[in-house]
C-alpha cells in the first residue's frame, strides 16, 4: 500500500495488509479452489455413485456417465494443482469455469435458485483469480507498453466482485424478527459496498469474517453421522462457501481493480 492509499482505510486494516501481503494472496487461492478440490475426491470415493445418477437421471449409458465422472475428477483436480502451482493459471480457471457449467446443467442446478447464485458467485471468485494471472502475466515484461488500467482485467475484477455478493443475497432472510432484519440492512450494505468498489477492502475484510462466521456454524458437516445423507449436503455447502471466502480474500489483497469508486477517489 502506498501512503496516500493506506490514508484511505482505518489504521488497523492498513496494519493487518501490510502484515498478511505476503500470504493473503496464497491463502485466498487455497481457498477459492477447496470446493473444486473436496468435489474432485468426492468423485473417486463415490465414483459409482455419481456415475449411476447421472446414468438414471440422464439415461446417458454406462459409458457417458464414466467419461463425466472422470472429467470431473481429472479437470478439477488438475486444476486445483495447476493453480496452486502458479502454472497455466488462465488454462486452469477456464477449465473450472467449464465444470461448473457442466454440473450446472448435469444436477440440474440452472432451476434452483440458490444453487444457481452460489455457482455464478464461485465463478466470480474464478474471475478474480483469472485477472490476478493476466496481471501477474504482465509483470514479466515491465517496460514493455501497454493499454495499463483499460484492459480487460479491471472489468474482470468488477465482474467478479459483482458476482461474488450473490452468495450473500442467498443468506438473506425474510422474517420480521429485529435480528433478521438488521443482519439484512448490514449484509445488504456491505455487498453494496464491495460491488461499486467503495471502502471495499474493509467491506470485503468484513463480509470475510460474517461469511465464516455463518459457515462454520450452519455448515458444520463434522458434527453430523458420514453416513447421513445431511453430511454430505453440509460440506459441500461449506467448501463451496470457503470458496467464495477465497474470491473475497484476493479482494482485500488486491483491491478492487479499476471501475472502482475507491480507484476514482484517486482522480478526485
Amino acid at each position: 500500500l502506498g501512503p496516500n492509499e493506506c490514508l484511505n482505510v482505518p489504521f488497523s486494516l492498513s496494519q493487518f495488509l501490510r502484515v498478511t501481503k505476503q500470504y493473503l494472496p496464497h491463502l485466498a487461492r487455497l481457498c477459492l479452489i477447496s470446493t473444486f478440490l473436496e468435489d474432485g475426491i468426492r468423485m473417486w470415493f463415490q465414483w459409482n455413485e455419481q456415475k449411476d445418477y447421472i446414468e438414471a437421471t440422464w439415461g446417458c449409458g454406462y459409458f457417458l456417465a464414466t467419461c463425466f465422472v472422470l472429467l470431473n475428477l481429472t479437470g478439477q483436480l488438475g486444476g486445483c494443482v495447476l493453480i496452486l502451482s502458479r502454472h497455466f493459471v488462465q488454462y486452469a480457471c477456464f477449465g473450472l469455469f467449464g465444470i461448473i457449467a457442466l454440473q450446472t446443467v448435469a444436477y440440474s442446478i440452472l432451476w434452483d435458485i440458490k444453487f444457481l447464485m452460489r455457482n455464478l458467485a464461485l465463478g466470480g471468485g474464478l474471475l478474480l483469480l483469472l485477472a490476478e494471472s493476466r496481471s501477474e502475466g504482465k509483470s514479466m515484461f515491465a517496460g514493455v507498453p501497454s493499454m495499463g488500467e483499460s484492459s480487460p482485467k479491471q472489468y474482470m475484477q468488477l465482474g467478479g466482485r459483482v458476482l461474488l455478493v450473490l452468495m450473500f443475497m442467498t443468506l438473506l432472510h425474510f422474517d420480521p424478527s429485529f435480528f433478521s432484519i438488521l443482519q439484512n440492512m448490514v449484509g445488504t450494505a456491505l455487498i453494496i459496498l464491495v460491488a461499486i468498489g467503495f471502502k471495499t477492502k474493509l467491506a470485503a475484510l468484513t463480509l470475510v469474517i460474517w461469511l465464516l462466521a455463518i459457515n462454520i456454524y450452519f455448515n458444520a458437516f463434522w458434527a453430523v453421522p458420514a453416513y447421513k445423507p445431511m453430511h454430505d449436503f453440509l460440506k459441500y455447502d461449506f467448501f463451496q462457501t470457503t470458496s467464495v471466502i477465497g474470491g473475497l480474500l484476493l479482494v482485500v489483497a488486491l483491491g478492487p481493480g479499476g471501475v472502482s469508486m475507491d480507484e476514482k477517489k484517486k482522480e478526485w
